[in-house]
């Protein structure tokens, strides 16, 4: 097995800066091919997003040269995933905060992170990027920490008021602006011929999830040429339709 890989991120129409921003990384061990790819998403509302979300995806890479190795060495074992990467995501809290206060200004980011490792994936989720499973059907796996899904999940808001209301994109968490953070941690089996995608909000306020995927199926076959076209075309769809968010998106397959 190996994994293709395309990403894009553009400005968008409006903002001044990209305050996104990714990683992927990929390395072989002797479990085999092992992928990380990553999306944070600095708060625009905040300033200096750019350099929370700069600092995340440092630290993301960082780990998995120099402390995911040591993890692989004991087994896959769940629980050492785990406690590693909430370690990590701790410290960059604290730092970022310290950061902030040090500068006289509030940042923040958003964190979505994919392992890929053996025949299993591993996702470390904060705030609302989201990852995608493209298999027999394309299926969300990650749940936002927004405060309208926290409503939709009482019972107090459909998901046709959530699309509008004005709180829309009111985090309930994020790293650096956050006192503590809850890691949502998700894990599966994949096998050959499955995709995943990984994006930021942004990517994904003016387009269905069914048209995400008939544009990345579009061209039948995984290659790195056309998934890239189709992140491409999909981000031009964005801007088209409105989108004045950042939008970043990477995709991941899984072929022999």
């Amino acid at each position: 097995m190996r994994y293709l890989t395309a990403y894009h991120t553009d400005i968008g129409t409006k903002k001044s800066t990209n305050q996104d921003s990714l990683v992927v990384r990929q390395a072989m061990c002797d479990c085999g091919p092992v992928l990380m790819a990553s999306v944070c998403d600095g708060l625009g509302g905040l300033k200096k997003g750019e350099v929370a979300s700069a600092a995340a995806v440092k630290a993301l890479s960082d780990w998995f040269g120099y402390i995911l190795p040591g993890v692989l060495e004991n087994g896959l074992r769940i629980t050492d995933f785990r406690e590693s990467i909430e370690m990590l995501v701790g410290t960059l809290n604290a730092n970022i905060h310290q950061y902030g206060r040090a500068n006289g200004c509030e940042l923040g980011t958003t964190l979505e992170m994919l392992l890929l490792v053996a025949g299993k994936y591993y996702i470390f989720h904060v705030g609302d990027c989201r990852t995608y499973y493209i298999g027999g059907a394309m299926i969300q796996l990650t749940k936002d920490q927004t405060y309208v899904q926290q409503q939709m999940d009482l019972g107090s808001m459909t998901p046709q008021q959530a699309k509008v209301d004005r709180m829309r994109n009111t985090l309930l968490q994020c790293i650096g602006a956050s006192e503590k953070i809850q890691i949502d941690f998700m894990e599966g089996s994949f096998q050959v011929g499955d995709g995943f995608l990984i994006c930021c909000d942004g990517f994904r306020h003016v387009v269905t999830q069914q048209e995400i995927e008939a544009e990345i199926r579009a061209g039948g076959r995984w290659d790195e040429a056309g998934m890239k076209n189709a992140l491409v075309r999909l981000t031009e769809t964005d801007k088209q339709r409105g989108e004045t968010d950042n939008i970043t998106s990477v995709l991941v397959a899984a072929v022999e």
